[in-house]
């Protein structure tokens, strides 16, 4: 057994005072953490998770950003241990050290996913009982047909705004921006909301400096659809909170909300990505994809246990020391589940197309995702949508030069360019040039404006080697500008 010692406080990174004794944090018992950031760790997390193996066994100790500790379980069987044990493991963040002792502060990159909040996420025992129960009774009133007719359409929307230039950004303008669309209907807010909530969104994914404007904008959404809801409940994920015998208070709905947006938004962008991923660059699906919803469902299968869209978290917390998996772990010292390792362990390497589903990228014991039905249908409808129309779509670079973002937690692809035969689309003319300027909310009508400036020009076929790719950046302004255009169309 190997007794890994405690690093005991860590200090800020770069702080003059603790220039010498810093550099040495992080080389315990099982050797130097493994850092968990930069890209490196992003272009082969798998071969990462190998050496990992090869040298620490199944507990190893990883830096997650420069500074900050923790350990990850590489382990199927462990990983499920700890997920399901609440008598040695917190999920209750309040108690990790580094945290308490301003060793990392709320500042940090890797705060915000780790820090204690007021939801069903952070929470243990009967706290965490009754904000989840609330969570899950809401969700279940969701029609999974009514979901998925509204996928269909939301699809149908973001696929007009590019269908006719012969390419697109599968991540700035299709995965990234459905979820909203989708939370835009399940929440209920009002249809004029939907270009807002979009670009809001988009600034918090982007993590700018556009990025804390942007939080306190989505807060001021949510408590303005609260206060809405309070004076008239519909038949929506909003009213059923509101409405739970649960009585929850107006903070803890605003955490709720929060918690639901944050969990159905980028881990949903990344599932759809993965998948599309998959799709269109290994051979095994060639010639499947217009056969039928199967394809569909077993890359979405096969993304979970390979490359889930939270890659790395559970973290859990030990309320004492303790020893696992031939480790010894200190109380208050983060615990991380590597879902993406332990699914890849070669116990595991059976055929995972044939719809085995007993992976961790749901997570698993009390705090299981309890989205996972709702999740699946936007996923798969948002991918058989996609492929419907646009059939002949193929990368537009090969998959190997695809990048992913850099962090530990997520598994997400930076972009996914494709192109295809440019389709006519009735309607869309004058979205399908760039706009001057971002999309802008008047918070006095309650109406977004827009500003487009229509093309002087046919664009090029989408085979033009002449054509520079599209920025990020532009396509988002371009779809939003079609986003408004097509809501206050309705």
């Amino acid at each position: 057994m190997t007794d890994r010692p405690a690093a005991g406080p860590v200090p800020p990174p770069g702080c003059p005072a603790h220039a010498g004794p810093a550099e040495a944090v992080g080389d315990t018992g099982q050797g130097a953490a493994v850092p968990m950031y930069g890209p490196e760790f992003a272009a082969d997390p798998h071969g990462t998770y190998a050496r990992m193996r090869a040298t620490h066994g199944p507990i190893a100790p990883v830096e997650l950003t420069p500074g900050v500790y923790a350990s990850l379980v590489t382990s199927y069987p462990l990983g499920l241990e700890i997920l399901r044990d609440t008598e040695r493991f917190a999920k209750d963040p309040r108690g990790w050290r580094a945290m308490a002792d301003g060793s990392v502060g709320p500042d940090n990159p890797v705060a915000p996913m780790m820090m204690y909040r007021p939801n069903a996420l952070f929470c243990d025992g009967e706290a965490h009982a009754r904000l989840r129960g609330a969570i899950t009774d809401s969700l279940d009133r969701v029609d999974p047909h009514a979901l998925s007719e509204y996928v269909e359409r939301s699809a149908e929307t973001l696929i007009d705004a590019f269908a006719s230039r012969g390419e697109a950004d599968l991540i700035t303008e299709y995965a990234s921006v459905l979820p909203l669309l989708v939370f835009n209907q399940l929440f209920g807010a009002r249809p004029a909301d939907g270009p807002k909530l979009v670009e809001t969104m988009m600034k918090l994914f982007d993590s700018g400096e556009e990025a804390a404007a942007a939080n306190d904008e989505l807060l001021h959404w949510i408590s303005g659809l609260l206060a809405d809801k309070r004076r008239r409940l519909s038949a929506d994920v909003t009213s059923w909170l509101i409405a739970h015998p649960s009585q929850l208070t107006d903070d803890e709905l605003m955490q709720q909300m929060i918690l639901l947006m944050a969990a159905g938004t980028d881990p949903q962008q990344n599932l759809i990505a993965n998948a599309l991923r998959l799709l269109l660059s290994d051979d095994r699906f060639a010639g499947e994809l217009s056969g039928g919803s199967m394809p569909v469902q077993d890359a979405l299968d096969e993304v979970l246990w390979n490359d889930p869209p939270m890659a790395n978290y559970g973290t859990r917390f030990p309320r004492y020391d303790c020893d696992v998996g031939g480790v010894r772990l200190r109380k208050g010292e983060p615990v991380l589940i590597s879902y993406a390792a332990a699914n890849h362990e070669a116990s595991l390497a059976s055929d995972r197309r044939s719809g085995n589903r007993a992976h961790l990228a749901w997570s698993a014991g009390a705090h299981r995702c309890p989205a996972e039905r709702p999740a699946r249908v936007i996923a798969s409808v948002a991918i058989e949508r996609l492929l419907d129309r646009l059939p002949d779509m193929e990368l537009a670079v090969p998959v190997e030069r695809l990048t992913w973002r850099t962090g530990p937690f997520a598994r997400a692809l930076a972009a996914l360019p494709v192109r295809f035969p440019a389709q006519a689309v009735a309607g869309n003319e004058p979205f399908a040039a760039s706009v001057s300027e971002p999309v802008r909310f008047d918070e006095t009508s309650g109406v977004s404006q827009w500003n487009p400036v229509p093309s002087s020009s046919t664009p090029p076929a989408a085979t033009s080697p002449e054509r520079q790719p599209e920025s990020p950046q532009a396509a988002r302004r371009r779809l939003l500008s079609f986003l408004t255009a097509w809501w206050r169309g309705q």
